[in-house]
């Protein structure tokens, strides 16, 4: 059976196939003990950082670590311009982050620097061996677990690139986000000028370490994703993690080694340049997935559903932000959602069409291109009707 896109606000990932009712109520339950489970482990988090340094403590470190995080998930968000991830899927990553990689990260972490300060009887030791060797390589596996999930679990919504950086960026934030309020609470125990302090290195100087981490394995999952070259699809995920693992590493060892200066000297040397590398493949990217939607939607140009000027406006992000903007002044938050919807179906035809073309084919992929078809014509006769 065809959801039929022509009902008031039908989105536009329309799911031929329906599941059945056995199928759905299990899926639900399934859902709601992830959700209950996740939940709990960010609460033992909570409450050990809470045992560590007080409730007043962890509740300022709470705010500090949780203000600025809407402005970086709003910048993510919009790096993902041509097709919008599915909001459920950008909130597991977040939160898987956030709850439960923060806390195996956490559990983990803790033995092995326990272990190494009881083998050599050295505090020193453990921490050192805590921050540059277990830090990096559980927390970025515990991070891209979800990513691995996700590449194979959901191959219509993990089409290349752009969707490892914003599926990582998410998990990365939301690890940040449980570390930060540790970091937050201890500085408050020592006092407000340290916490001034701790708040501008980490949450306005560094921010998007952690995302920019992960952003390693999720780009070695979207090059196998996009690739047809067959020995890229197997050496590029775990190249991209043990890349994650490596800046990670000589991050944390800079300032464990080597003291503030070469944390300070590693900061511009490398992690500013590796920042600006990262805008450049995102560039690239978008530049990609803008010819995807070019050469894939062609043909409903040259078919005459779409004018010459819908058609520029749909393969460039600027022509896209012009397109809302003009159905917004022109018919207000109901034109604007139209077009919106318009953009977002539009990419959601054109990268269906590139999994087909790379063999990635759905039971459903008739059907679901049918759908497609449809939801667009419905939607620029509404944005055409005024």
């Amino acid at each position: 059976m065809i959801n039929d896109p022509r009902t008031p606000n039908a989105f536009v990932r329309p799911v031929p196939a329906q599941s059945s009712g056995a199928k759905t109520v299990i899926k639900i339950i399934a859902a709601v003990i992830a959700v209950l489970f996740a939940l709990l482990l960010g609460l033992i988090v909570l409450f050990l950082i809470g045992v560590e340094t007080g409730p007043v403590a962890l509740l300022i470190g709470m705010v500090s670590a949780t203000l600025p995080v809407p402005i970086y998930l709003m910048l993510v968000l919009w790096i993902d311009r041509y097709e919008s991830e599915p909001p459920w899927m950008l909130a597991t990553a977040f939160f898987w982050g956030a709850l439960v990689a923060v806390f195996f990260a956490f559990l983990i972490n803790t033995a092995s620097d326990v272990a190494v300060q009881l083998m050599t009887n050295s505090a020193r030791a453990g921490h050192t061996f805590g921050a540059v060797i277990s830090a990096p390589i559980v927390e970025e596996s515990a991070k891209a677990l979800i990513l691995f999930i996700f590449f194979f679990a959901k191959k219509d919504e993990f089409d290349g690139v752009i969707d490892g950086i914003v599926y990582a960026a998410m998990v990365g934030l939301g690890f940040a986000m449980t570390e930060n309020i540790q970091y937050y609470g201890k500085a408050v125990m020592e006092g407000g000028g340290t916490l001034t302090f701790v708040f501008i290195l980490r949450g306005f100087l560094a921010p998007f370490s952690h995302p920019m981490f992960t952003s390693m394995t999720g780009i070695g999952l979207g090059l196998a994703r996009q690739s047809r070259n067959t020995l890229l699809k197997w050496v590029a995920p775990p190249f991209g993690l043990m890349a994650a693992m490596s800046m990670h590493s000589i991050w944390n060892g800079s300032g464990v080694l080597f003291g503030g200066g070469a944390f300070l000297l590693t900061y511009i040397l490398i992690m500013i340049p590796t920042f600006f590398i990262m805008l450049v493949v995102i560039a690239l990217a978008l530049r990609r997935e803008g010819q995807i939607v070019r050469e894939h939607l062609v043909s409903e140009f040259q078919g005459g559903i779409f004018t010459p000027d819908e058609y520029r406006r749909l393969c460039s992000i600027f022509g896209r932000m012009g397109m809302s903007f003009d159905a917004l002044t022109r018919g207000g938050f109901g034109q604007w959602q139209a077009a919106r919807q318009l953009n977002q179906t539009a990419s959601e035809l054109a990268f269906h069409r590139n999994r087909v073309a790379r063999g990635i084919k759905a039971a459903d992929a008739v059907q679901r291109e049918a759908a497609y078809r449809m939801a667009l014509e419905d939607l620029l006769k509404k944005l055409r009707s005024r």
